[in-house]
């Protein structure tokens, strides 16, 4: 049953920085568009060529750990599998990311640098050309590259090393046991208030665009006071969402709005002009690849200009507060991904998504103002970014139809943003704890929400921008040491694989201890649940207690414990400054094979005593062996240990904390 649990230092600390911000923005509600718009100045002149350095490196970065042999790596230990099926992995990848910018910038943006863009004359074909090129910019590879780095460093600790799932965690190749201490409290406060800011950001744009839609439809006033009682009504749509937890709920939200998005833009790649859209999309991946290094780098230093200011560096803000939320989400989804898999899917498949809809919605408006509309589309856009959807839709079939299905879009995605951004910041705030109680949740759902309402009050887009901006700096820092830290725990890693490529393989150490009838009979009557357990209590906890206390006597601290679940036993000898020794053995369940209809409907399994370590390699089955056998093979392991932690690459050779007793066993 879930039970109450926060992390009080994270959690009183995160509410109270948060408070701080709402403080300002409620106590000074005439200064405080002043005050943010300050604070933003300053950071973006001070600190904008750090953003920019920090996310080329963000995006070289993931690219070199997919590419090189890091890439096998599993977020899990060896003969771990994934727990989603992957469309329905993608289409939360999708969703959660940045659906509400999507729908609200897919028209907006193209049509703003096509009126107004960085270098190129405005209005002509050059402008065209720079303005669909820097969209993809925005929206392409660094967006999800910054969202990678912290999704990975997660995925891997948390699964691998089986730490909380809390954005510390990753720093542990560096702090070892001190991330327990005031640094990883203040990692996660950072990571939590750069989410619910990054978030409330969101909500911000989300719900000036339902406002701006519900008036085109329904004739509903643009006012204030509309978005405060849209807030209101989506937030508690979304704490509905948040209860339900990340299968019923994200899961099947995530997937209908896939459905509409993909309708909605096939409509307009249908009604618009069609073949000129496809041409298009292939040159502007070529104009995006062709800039792609010199927009990475381009500060603008010789001239300086406003443009980066107001757009690329908000944007590498905006992704890197968010990066908390949608790397959190994407790693708990994630488990039983290689390295390798996990980049190429989160760096090209969303992108990939993202610039054919960007190419379809802006390239269509970019046609329809230069034609039917003569320029009054990129006018309407100038006047107010909220609007250019319903503007466009309406030189298009079905006006009325397409602007519900986007209002509809983007009260989903609304939710979607607000409930699984929850789940994250409770899931920080409770120091990795995943079953926490609902109580808890609506908390974080109703901060989301109250950010925004006070925000908008305060100054706007304005303020939710310059509170993104300035919680965005700290957290740019800690990505850089997490990137750091998976390179040495991914190191570490493929260094123990090396070392133990000269020693007997794991997996033939039981099969030399059966004799073939053995194996065969094992194989035809599959052992159940309760043998299994049995055998673990019977032969193999006797076997690890008597390699234990034979090491006690000679002066080596050895422990047997059993783990939650009654059945798990493990054997745990600490090291300092190296991964602790493990051998721990758990029950797994596979099923059988089926020659018949009647037996796959049956869907018959059945049970290993399956052997589990530190370092997450690939276990096996230990059923049938003696404990004689049992105690040879722990022998085995540890001298294979030893061997690693002798040579002179164990200093790269990381693990669990030095008390393992509080460290739960990696299975």
């Amino acid at each position: 049953m879930p039970k109450f649990v926060i992390n009080p230092p994270v959690f009183f600390g995160s509410v109270a920085i948060t408070a701080i911000f709402l403080g300002i923005g409620a106590l000074f509600p005439g200064q405080a568009e002043e005050i943010f718009a300050a604070v933003q100045s300053w950071i973006l002149d001070s600190f904008g060529w750090f953003y920019l350095l920090a996310v080329g490196i963000f995006i070289g970065s993931v690219i070199l750990f997919a590419a090189s042999s890091f890439g096998n790596l599993k977020l899990g230990p060896d003969d771990s599998s994934p727990d989603f099926h992957y469309l329905s992995w993608v289409a939360m990848l999708f969703a959660a990311g940045m659906g509400i910018g999507l729908m609200y910038f897919a028209v907006g943006e193209p049509m703003t640098h096509f009126a107004a863009p960085p270098e190129a004359e405005p209005l002509t074909i050059a402008a065209q050309r720079q303005a669909m090129s820097v969209t993809f910019f925005h929206w392409g590879l660094h967006a999800w590259a910054i969202y990678a780095v912290v999704g990975l460093s997660l995925a891997y600790f948390g699964y691998r090393y089986n730490l909380p799932l809390t954005v510390r965690s990753g720093l542990y190749p560096l702090l070892k046991t001190r991330i327990d201490g005031p640094i990883g409290h203040a990692v996660d406060i950072f990571a939590i208030c750069g989410t619910l800011f990054g978030i409330a950001t969101s909500l911000g744009f989300g719900v000036l665009q339902i406002n701006a839609g519900l008036k085109y439809l329904l004739g509903l006033p643009d006012s204030v006071a509309v978005q405060l009682v849209l807030i209101a009504v989506i937030t508690a749509v979304a704490t509905i969402s948040v209860v339900t937890g990340v299968d019923k709920g994200i899961r099947r939200l995530s997937e209908l709005n896939l459905i509409l998005a993909i309708l909605l833009m096939l409509f307009v790649l249908a009604v618009g002009p069609t073949a000129q859209l496809l041409r298009d999309f292939v040159q502007n991946i070529g104009f995006y690849l062709d800039t792609i290094v010199l927009r990475t780098f381009n500060i603008y230093a010789y001239e300086p200009r406003p443009w980066i200011d107001a757009w690329t560096l908000f944007y590498w803000a905006w992704w890197i507060s968010w990066s908390p939320f949608v790397g959190m989400f994407i790693a708990r989804i994630s488990r039983g991904r290689t390295v390798r898999e996990f980049v190429i899917a989160v760096l090209f498949i969303p992108a990939g998504f993202t610039f054919f809809w960007m190419t379809v919605f802006g390239n269509t408006a970019l046609f329809i103002d230069t034609t039917v509309a003569d320029g009054a589309l990129h006018r309407a856009v100038a006047d107010d970014l909220s609007v250019a959807l319903f503007q466009f839709f309406q030189y298009l079939p079905l006006p009325v139809l397409t602007s519900s299905i986007a209002v509809l879009l983007v009260a989903v995605f609304f939710v979607t943003s607000a409930d699984s951004g929850s789940l994250v910041v409770d899931t920080i705030a409770a120091g990795g704890e995943t079953e926490t109680t609902t109580a808890q949740r609506v908390f974080w759902c109703a901060m989301e929400g109250l950010i925004a309402v006070v925000l908008l009050l305060a100054g706007g887009l304005g303020a939710l921008q310059s509170a993104t901006i300035a919680t965005a700096l700290p957290f740019s820092v800690i990505m850089l040491v997490l990137v750091w830290a998976l390179f040495k725990g991914m190191k570490s890693d493929l260094a123990q694989r090396q070392i133990g490529q000269g020693t007997i393989a794991p997996q033939a150490y039981p099969a030399a201890g059966l004799t073939w009838q053995r194996r065969l009979g094992l194989i035809l009557n599959a052992p159940a649940e309760e043998e299994v357990a049995d055998y673990i209590a019977r032969i193999v906890r006797p076997a690890l207690e008597s390699v234990a206390q034979e090491l006690e006597k000679r002066g080596r601290v050895a422990t047997v414990s059993r783990d939650d679940d009654g059945y798990s036993v493990s054997l745990t000898v600490p090291a300092s400054g190296v991964r602790d020794f493990v051998y721990g053995v758990h029950p797994v369940a596979y099923r059988l094979p089926a020659f018949s209809a009647l037996e796959a409907a049956q869907g018959d399994q059945r049970f290993e005593a399956h052997t589990f370590f530190s370092d997450g390699s690939r276990g096996y089955d230990l059923m049938g062996m003696t404990q004689e056998q049992i105690i040879s093979d722990v022998l085995a392991q540890f001298d294979r240990y030893l061997q690693l932690v002798q040579s002179p690459e164990a200093s790269l050779v990381i693990g669990a904390p030095e008390h393992a007793p509080d460290t739960p066993t990696q299975h």
